[in-house]
C-alpha cells in the first residue's frame, strides 16, 4: 500500500505544480496581449496625433502665407479701444492663434515671428557687451565681461589668431571632446552659443532658442512681437515692466518708441531704446502641440520657417518634434 500511496501523492505533486505552472504562463501571456493591446492603442493614438500636428503645421505656415496677400476689399480690421487699426502681423507673438483653415479643436497653434527675438547674427560687438553686462547684473566684474567679449569676439571673426582675453581653436581643441571654432560672423544655430567658453555658464537657465535667433537681419527687437525670454535679457527690462507690455499688447500696438516710452520710465528707455524697434520678419517659429499637454512646461513639434510669398511654400530650416514652448 505504502508504494501506491507514494505514487499517489508524487501524481498530486505533479498536478499542482503543472497547475501552477499553467497559472503563471497563461498570466503572463495574458500580460503581453494586455501590452501588446496598450501598445498599439498608444501607436494608434500617435498616428492620430502626428496626423493631427502636421495638419496643424501646415495651416499654420497657409496662415502665413495668406498674410503676404492684399488686404481684400471690404475687410474690417481689429481695431483696439481708441479706434485705431490693430496691425495683424502682430498676432504672430506666441499667442494661442485661431486660423483661416481651421485644425482640430485639440490642437493648440503658436506662431512667433523672429522680429520678436534677439539676433546673434546681426548684433554690434558693444551691444553684445551691454548684453552680458546686463545678464551679469550689477556689480559685475569687468574683467569677466572682457573675457566674455573676447571669446565671442573670436568665435565670430575671421581668423584663428587668439585676440586678447579671446579663445580660439588652441583653447576649443583641449576641451573633451575637443571642437573647432566657428570663426565666421554668421552663427548656424542658437544653440551653437553655448560652445563659446564661458557663454553656457552666462546663460544657465535660459532658453536659448526663446531668447535668440541667427535668421533674418534685423538689429531690434519688437515689443509687439518680443517673448519674455528675449525681453527678460534686454537692458532696461525688469519683470515688472515686461508683465506690463505683455498685458497691454493684448489690447493695443506699440507703433513707434514714443509709445513705448510712455510706459518706460526715462532712465530704463535710455537702456532700452537702441534695442526695439517696429520691424516684422519673414522667419517664424510654428509650434503645435495637444491641449491635454498645456502643463507648467509644455514641449511641441516646433518649425522654423521662412515664408516670403503668398504664392510659394516656406522654407523649412529646422524641425524639433520635441521642442520647449516658450514661456507665455
Amino acid at each position: 500500500m505504502r508504494p501506491v500511496r507514494r505514487q499517489r501523492g508524487a501524481v498530486i505533486i505533479i498536478v499542482l505544480w503543472t497547475s501552477v505552472l499553467l497559472t503563471i504562463l497563461v498570466t503572463v501571456m495574458a500580460a503581453k496581449v494586455q501590452l501588446s493591446a496598450r501598445t498599439a492603442l498608444h501607436n494608434q493614438t500617435a498616428s492620430f496625433d502626428l496626423a493631427a500636428i502636421m495638419t496643424a503645421m501646415n495651416h499654420a505656415e497657409m496662415e502665413l502665407m495668406l498674410e503676404r496677400m492684399a488686404i481684400p476689399v471690404g475687410f474690417q480690421p481689429e481695431t483696439d479701444s481708441e479706434g485705431q487699426f490693430r496691425i495683424p502681423a502682430y498676432r504672430f507673438n506666441g499667442q494661442p492663434l485661431t486660423l483661416a483653415y481651421p485644425v482640430d479643436e485639440e490642437m493648440v497653434v503658436r506662431i512667433y515671428d523672429h522680429a520678436g527675438k534677439i539676433n546673434l547674427n546681426r548684433m554690434p560687438r558693444e551691444q553684445m557687451r551691454l548684453l552680458i553686462e546686463n545678464r551679469l547684473g550689477e556689480g559685475h566684474d569687468p574683467d569677466q565681461v572682457e573675457q566674455l567679449l573676447g571669446a565671442w569676439t573670436d568665435w565670430t571673426d575671421l581668423n584663428d589668431i587668439a585676440n586678447i582675453n579671446g579663445a580660439e581653436n588652441a583653447y576649443y581643441q583641449n576641451l573633451d571632446p575637443p571642437y573647432s571654432a566657428r570663426n565666421n560672423p554668421e552663427l548656424e544655430t542658437v544653440a551653437e552659443l553655448r560652445l563659446i567658453r564661458g557663454f553656457d555658464e552666462l546663460f544657465r537657465g535660459v532658453d536659448l532658442e526663446a531668447a535668440f535667433t541667427v535668421h533674418g537681419n534685423g538689429r531690434t527687437v519688437n515689443l509687439n512681437l518680443a517673448t519674455r525670454e528675449a525681453m527678460q535679457l534686454l537692458p532696461g527690462m525688469d519683470e515688472e515692466l515686461i508683465e506690463q507690455i505683455i498685458a497691454l499688447r493684448q489690447e493695443k500696438d506699440f507703433r513707434n518708441k514714443a509709445e513705448v516710452g510712455e510706459l518706460v520710465p526715462l532712465e530704463q528707455m535710455t537702456e532700452l531704446s537702441n534695442w526695439i524697434g517696429n520691424n516684422t520678419s519673414s522667419f517664424y517659429s510654428i509650434y503645435v502641440y495637444p491641449k491635454s499637454a498645456e502643463f507648467d512646461t509644455v514641449y511641441a513639434y516646433r518649425q522654423i520657417i521662412e515664408v516670403r510669398s503668398f504664392s510659394s511654400r516656406g522654407q523649412v530650416y529646422e524641425v524639433d518634434p520635441y521642442a520647449r514652448l516658450p514661456a507665455f
